[in-house]
């Protein structure tokens, strides 16, 4: 039993029951609620009292009109200071020697001398005003009372009676009695409440010029959107920037601060304005404080851009209306005027508008393109646009690859002579095969007789990346992606960043994401025309657009993803740049797949019809000198260019682009080089037969040389 009984205190009583003993268990009482002290009850409900909303609200206003009343003391005690003395000319006169202009200096300088003749003249009459006051009062009050006893005479003639000689003087006496009453009565009052209109005349000052801090104004002020921007918004606004060298020199300058700025123009959907910084305040420091100047001016960080002109120690500001950014721009020319073509050569496409609201227009003209961007930002649709308005030009051809694969350059199956869609490493090996062959038909095109004209061949690749990184590698260990020497795509876009533009065969490039992994240095830096959307740091920014650009101001890192989408940031010579700028900021028409549907079918009708190729089949494997001999026949020799003709008929895949050069390259080294024969070149059938028996045997003795081994 003594094993079954539970000690629940030191002294316990033994239970009666020995079953009940055996079977009890043990149930904890219910612990007592502490006790919280009065004191932390009250300091807790001090606490919240004090957080209250309306506690803060209340003690906002408090603050705010206390704050008022001090601030518009000290506006017009700075007012009244200035109108007594020459302290306004001479921040003027600071104020334009800083800035260099020493004509308007010594104009204020001028302005200030005759403020202070006038004010020593001023000084001197009151030396003498006493004087001259008492002298005026004794003769006007000699005068006054004459002209009454005068007038009083006049009355007691005219009235017969004496007494009348006192009368307008009694009067004027009693007059005075009266005022003197109406001062007594009025003074007491005027007294007390003196002080209260002082103080509701400096209130008012003050609330005009919300002179508190900006922790204590009303919301609606606090926040300030939509505020117009004035030349002291931005002197302020620059000043609390956290520079001190500039914080310093506007102090010095006063509220002529203003003098740094050119005029504040209206510029699109915002206005601009050029701010010459003072001597030690470099351009890159306010750059550096973007975020905080737009704060500051009461805008979000994407509402304003800073931009380098050619003026030395100059930024330009570009401030947005608030929240126009975010409104979309009308749709594209190329869906409203269904009768628009284009012109590869003279013309430009409509590509958007720029951040004045003015027409953006992109020159294509013999100008490489890579467009890069964060993904899901506008980059397809971007790159698309300008593919649909080239393609009302009928002349220009395009070979196409898709390494998405999602439809979006659907449309342009039966506009394309190649349309490779797909994000396989099988598509990455038909795209580099594609770009392979532009790469051959930009050196047959370079082997033309000078002066040939040829239409543009446009080679363009989205999701460039894809084939970039791509692992695969050929038959001969030579791999499809990465960027040395050996790498098959980056080799072909590198040959037609060379030498395509001279013969209008262009490589257009849209990529993710830019690193050196999937957008080598060479090939970015072969593009004429570089765009770049939404990216993540500045050094992709520098990846995408160059060192220049971003030093001067350009930024698609600081554009917000997702919220800027089709906002590109351009850095070209086919666009129209502001002066001193290296680069201009685009927001771009969007289109949608309907409409460029629609678009590629008014191209389809410019057109007799292409026919679209989806794969690059490997070519049949010919016997050149073979095929020579057979059109040769039974003909002793034959003209080159009957030669050429009838190795067209025999296969036009494998030599319908062949030339002269490629005919003499094959027999070069053969013994049956073409020759001169009446002055026109000929192939001799003897000296092939030759040459084709000669290779025989040689391959024969190999063969049996391996079969002995």
């Amino acid at each position: 039993m003594g094993d079954n009984v539970v000690h629940l205190h030191k002294n316990p009583e033994p239970p009666t029951d020995t079953a009940t003993v055996t079977s009890l268990s043990v149930v904890p009482e219910p612990a007592a609620a502490p006790v919280v002290p009065l004191w932390v009850r009250s300091g807790r409900a001090i606490k919240t009292g004090l957080t209250h909303e309306r506690t803060k609200g209340a003690g906002r206003l408090t603050v705010r009109h206390t704050m008022y009343v001090v601030g518009g003391t000290r506006i017009v005690a700075r007012r009244t200071w200035d109108g007594r003395t020459g302290s306004r000319y001479e921040r003027m006169l600071r104020a334009a020697e800083a800035a260099g202009n020493y004509e308007v200096a010594q104009e204020w300088e001028e302005r200030l001398q005759r403020f202070r003749d006038a004010r020593h003249r001023r000084r001197m009459d009151l030396l003498h005003s006493p004087v001259d006051a008492a002298k005026g009062a004794l003769v006007g009050t000699g005068m006054g009372i004459g002209g009454l006893v005068a007038l009083g005479i006049v009355m007691a003639i005219n009235n017969g009676n004496v007494a009348d000689v006192i009368t307008p003087l009694a009067a004027t006496i009693e007059f005075i009695g009266l005022l003197i009453r109406i001062v007594q009565v009025v003074w007491g009052p005027t007294l007390t409440i003196g002080p209260f209109l002082a103080l509701l005349a400096l209130w008012a000052v003050g609330k005009q010029q919300q002179a508190a801090p900006q922790w204590a104004l009303p919301a609606n002020v606090r926040n300030g959107e939509g505020e117009p921007i004035t030349p002291s918004i931005v002197v302020k606004a620059l000043r609390d920037l956290g520079v001190p060298a500039l914080r310093n020199a506007i102090k010095e300058m006063g509220d002529a601060g203003a003098a740094m700025l050119g005029p504040i123009t209206i510029a699109g959907c915002g206005v601009e304005v050029d701010v010459t910084l003072p001597s030690g305040v470099s351009t890159i420091e306010v750059q550096n404080k973007r975020r905080k100047l737009a704060e500051n001016l009461t805008r979000h960080e994407h509402e304003v851009f800073i931009t380098i002109p050619q003026a030395a120690r100059t930024v330009r500001l570009w401030i947005a209306d608030s929240g126009a950014l975010d409104e979309p721009i009308g749709p594209s020319p190329l869906v409203t005027d269904e009768t628009m073509t284009a012109d590869y050569a003279k013309g430009r496409a409509p590509w958007g508008q720029d951040l004045r609201g003015d027409a953006a227009a992109l020159s294509l003209y013999q100008r490489h393109l890579l467009i890069t961007g964060l993904s899901n930002q506008g980059k397809t649709v971007a790159l698309r646009s300008l593919a649909l308005w080239v393609a009302l030009d009928k002349s220009v051809q395009f070979l196409m690859g898709d390494l998405k694969g999602v439809g979006d350059w659907a449309m342009f199956d039966g506009l394309a002579s190649t349309l490779i869609q797909g994000p396989t490493d099988e598509h990455v090996i038909q795209v580099t095969e594609m770009v392979e062959g532009a790469v051959e038909e930009m050196n047959r095109r370079i082997q033309a007789p000078p002066g040939t004209v040829f239409p543009a061949l446009i080679v363009l690749v989205d999701e460039a990346q894809v084939a970039f990184m791509c692992p695969a590698k050929d038959g001969e260990k030579r791999p499809y992606g990465g960027s040395k020497a050996n790498s098959r795509y980056f080799m072909a876009v590198r040959k037609i960043h060379n030498q395509g533009r001279a013969v209008n065969v262009l490589m257009w490039q849209g990529t993710q994401d830019p690193t050196n992994e999937n957008l080598p240095k060479l090939v970015r830096e072969g593009a004429h025309t570089r765009a770049s959307l939404a990216l993540g740091t500045e050094s992709q920014a520098r990846m995408a657009l160059g060192d220049k650009a971003v030093d001067g101001g350009a930024a698609p890192n600081l554009l917000r993803p997702g919220l800027d989408q089709g906002t590109l940031v351009v850095a070209s010579s086919g666009i129209d740049i502001p002066q001193g700028q290296s680069s201009i900021t685009v927001r771009t028409h969007y289109i949608n797949d309907d409409c460029a549907q629609a678009i590629t079918d008014r191209a389809k009708a410019l057109r007799d019809g292409v026919p679209t190729l989806h794969a690059i089949e490997p070519g049949e494997e010919r016997d050149p000198l073979a095929d020579i001999a057979a059109v040769l026949g039974t003909s002793t020799r034959l003209l080159t260019q009957d030669v050429l003709k009838r190795l067209t008929a025999l296969n036009a895949d494998a030599y319908g682009k062949w030339s002269f050069v490629d005919l003499k390259r094959v027999l070069d080294g053969t013994g049956a080089e073409p020759y001169k024969s009446d002055g026109r070149m000929v192939i001799a059938s003897d000296r092939l037969s030759r040459a084709l028996a000669i290779r025989d045997a040689e391959g024969d003795g190999e063969g049996s040389a391996s079969a002995s081994k």
